[in-house]
């Protein structure tokens, strides 16, 4: 899932480099790697404890990309209906997230 969302956020990235907001752009980017990359690290940890500590951060990751789009939002970058797909899958995603660091306990 966080891989699909990175993805949707790349095709947003990419329509920001063709308008040249680079910076956006690569902190999209940036931000929805961040997702996935930090929960593929964390499953190659060799303790309970420190897997948590990059689900966490994948977990801070997602309310990074709300940021972002919201503020994208704001500047008529996205439609409203971008959005709130997006803000929902993120939400969905950082629910699954805080429910697998409980399991790990």
């Amino acid at each position: 899932m966080a891989i699909e969302i990175a993805d949707e956020l790349f095709d947003i990235a990419d329509n920001l480099e063709q308008r040249r907001l680079y910076r956006f752009a690569e902190q999209l980017r940036g931000a929805g790697m961040s997702m996935s990359n930090n929960i593929v690290e964390g499953s190659g940890s060799s303790s309970r404890k420190e897997f948590q500590q990059f689900l966490n951060i994948a977990r801070r990751s997602t309310f990074e990309n709300a940021n972002i789009l919201i503020l994208l939002k704001m500047r008529e970058l996205i439609k409203q209906d971008i959005l709130e797909r997006l803000l929902d899958r993120l939400d969905h995603l950082c629910r699954k997230i805080t429910n697998f660091q409980k399991t790990l306990k």
